[in-house]
């Protein structure tokens, strides 16, 4: 993304992404350097990150980590409180690009104080582009930024894409792994527990994004992501269920010719592609081994038992502020079932209900985005309070 040295400022360093990122520093130490870092509530790791990283400052937004932070690194690095501090580093003109990793519509308003400050943006934080892609689209373009796909999925479709002429794209192929419950019905859904739910077969993940990867919402804000990305319609945006998680995504094109991305596994690999594009700096990563792997399967996604994935194709095409709605409906939802206050089908049905009750407008400002978003919250949260109040009456 730059020539020589990229310096990188790292958002979300202690989630799973950042965790990578940084191991994809480490072993590229000349490609590479890292000036920030920003992590919530994992004190303890962003410390060790500070001591071998040696970041010009930190941003800490979980008030009860940065007491902790600031007495074992001050003298060290700087140390930023809150959201102020995302955006304070955000702003900053002396790194190169900064690593999107933050979880949710948090990830919002940093990132696009990155492109206002003309920062390249590595994105894995798919809700800036699903809440306000017209948004960041129109702000790269003003700022002359790229921004690159750190998700496995996109990262395979720029690979493929690379080289073609625009035009010639007729369609896009997500694949999805199908999560935990691949095969089961509506029915048997109902009583999965978050435990069982934080079992992905073939990811690493922090728990937000396996409970999406497990609804299929995750795949339903990656077609959102990708009519962004690339410019194609929803009704050119395609997924398909293939559980080796090998094929990371595919692109048809007009003459009926289809390529597709390979791969094991790895987030490194497109955090790796993604910093060093357009270039493929060598990396010694596991690969692939296609005789051990034997087969290679695939399936149509059920979005009767998996309805968050259809939702978000509703959310899209109906444009505007839908995504958004979307968006907050479903961290509302996961926060709820992760904490026991909902059911695993609760969650799609919480967001339709939103869909349905919150009203949609344009999305062609900040303003308005994050309007919506506190609408969504605000009904999302008033009807998981509904719910338990039923079930309190139901017990007595």
């Amino acid at each position: 993304m730059s020539s020589g040295t990229n310096i990188l400022a790292v958002f979300g360093s202690t989630g799973s992404i950042g965790r990578n990122t940084l191991e994809v520093v480490r072993r590229h130490p000349d490609a590479f350097g890292i000036r920030y870092l920003t992590g919530n509530s994992n004190a303890e790791l962003l410390i060790e990150q500070v001591h071998e990283f040696r970041p010009a400052a930190v941003a800490v937004t979980d008030p009860a980590a940065v007491t902790a932070v600031k007495s074992a690194v001050g003298e060290l690095t700087e140390v930023f409180a809150g959201e102020d501090g995302l955006m304070e580093i955000a702003a900053r003109s002396d790194y190169d690009t900064m690593v999107s990793s933050l979880v949710g519509f948090a990830g919002l308003l940093p990132t696009v104080t990155a492109i206002r400050a003309g920062k390249n943006i590595a994105l894995a934080n798919k809700e800036t582009l699903v809440v306000a892609g017209e948004i960041i689209s129109r702000l790269c373009s003003e700022h002359g930024v790229q921004l690159l796909p750190i998700d496995s999925e996109h990262s395979a479709i720029l690979q493929c894409i690379v080289g073609e002429p625009g035009h010639s794209v007729s369609r896009i192929v997500l694949t999805a792994s199908g999560g935990p419950f691949r095969g089961r019905s509506h029915d048997e859904l109902s009583a999965v527990t978050p435990e069982q739910a934080l079992r992905h077969p073939n990811w690493s993940m922090g728990s937000k994004i396996t409970i999406d990867s497990a609804t299929l919402m995750n795949k339903g804000l990656e077609v959102i992501e990708a009519h962004w990305l690339f410019s194609v319609d929803a009704d050119a945006i395609d997924v398909v269920v293939h559980p080796q998680s090998i094929i990371h995504s595919m692109v048809e094109f007009s003459d009926g010719s289809v390529k597709a991305q390979l791969g094991v596994p790895d987030m490194k690999i497109p955090i790796h592609y993604a910093l060093t594009w357009p270039d493929r700096l060598a990396g010694d990563y596991d690969r692939l081994n296609m005789a051990e792997i034997g087969t290679l399967t695939f399936e149509e996604p059920d979005t009767e038992a998996f309805p968050c994935l259809r939702l978000a194709y509703d959310a899209l095409r109906a444009g505007g502020t839908a995504p958004a709605i979307l968006n907050a409906a479903n961290e509302i939802a996961v926060a709820a079932f992760l904490d026991g206050q909902l059911s695993f089908t609760g969650i799609a049905d919480l967001i339709e209900d939103s869909l349905q009750n919150v009203t949609a407008g344009q999305a062609d400002t900040l303003e308005a985005v994050i309007a919506a978003d506190t609408a969504a919250r605000s009904f999302a949260a008033a009807q998981i309070e509904h719910i338990a109040e039923l079930n309190t009456t139901t017990r007595v």
